[in-house]
Order: C-alpha cells, then sequence, then structure tokens
C-alpha cells in the first residue's frame, strides 16, 4: 500500500500520488499515460495531472492496480 507521507515531491496536488518505492517498471505508464510520467532522471515515476473525468480515473485505478511494488495511492477512496 502507497505511503502518502512518502509522496514524490513532483505529484500535483491532489488525491492519486506515487510514493518513493516506485521503481521504473513502466507498467503504470502503459496504462495512464496522459496522467503519469518519468522524472528527469527516469528513475520513478508521478501524477503530473489528476483525473478529470470516469475515463480518467479509470485509468488511474488500472495504473494503481497493476502497480507491481504498490506504490500508487488515492487519498480520495
Amino acid at each position: 500500500m502507497a505511503d502518502k507521507a512518502s509522496r514524490q515531491p513532483e505529484n500535483v496536488p491532489g488525491p492519486w500520488y506515487v510514493d518513493m518505492t516506485c521503481t521504473p517498471c513502466r507498467v503504470c505508464l502503459d496504462e495512464a499515460p496522459n496522467l503519469l510520467k518519468y522524472n528527469d532522471d527516469e528513475t520513478y515515476v508521478y501524477f503530473y495531472k489528476q483525473p478529470e473525468n470516469e475515463e480518467e480515473t479509470a485509468a488511474a485505478q488500472r495504473a494503481l492496480d497493476v502497480c507491481p511494488t504498490l506504490a500508487i495511492g488515492n487519498d480520495g477512496e
């Protein structure tokens, strides 16, 4: 389970976030490329955009569901 106390600093404000346990596996990027992206040195991903509609929320949820390190969190639920 993602830890909201250890969010990556680049996450935009909002309920969805990636924490510091992220490894660059790319699995989540395949599910939500319009919400997540790599940091500058590609050592982790972060939410650069919060979901704004049902389709984007579903993509964020799929990314959370497939994350092998459980680094994606949602404080809105």
